[in-house]
């Protein structure tokens, strides 16, 4: 299991409401999802006090995911207070943190 915390549908705005975050879009069956955890789990700890990643299952959510369009996944969504900067699929931990620093 992952170190990073989970949300849901009910806990989303307040997840992403206040500074940067990135969701990860998943799905337990999703190969190419359980193979970007590590990478999420590294760049979270690099960018501790700084960002938050966290992940959001959309089999057990589908509704934020719907209304944010997610059509494919692995999917990266980057927050900034609550707004909606910017969303992509795989990327290495470079790219990830490159990202992220960008919205700080």
């Amino acid at each position: 299991m992952s170190d990073l915390a989970s949300i849901t549908d009910a806990s989303f705005q307040e997840a992403v409401a206040q500074g940067v975050t990135l969701v990860d879009f998943w799905a337990p069956w999703c190969g190419p999802c359980k193979a970007l955890t590590p990478v999420l789990e590294k760049v979270a700890a690099e960018l501790e006090g700084r960002a938050k990643i966290v992940k959001m299952d959309l089999d057990a959510n589908p509704g934020t995911a719907a209304s944010l369009g997610i059509m494919s996944i692995p999917a990266l969504v980057l927050f900034k207070d609550g707004k909606r900067l910017d969303q992509r699929g795989s990327q290495s931990a470079a790219q990830i943190k490159a990202l992220i620093e960008s919205a700080l």
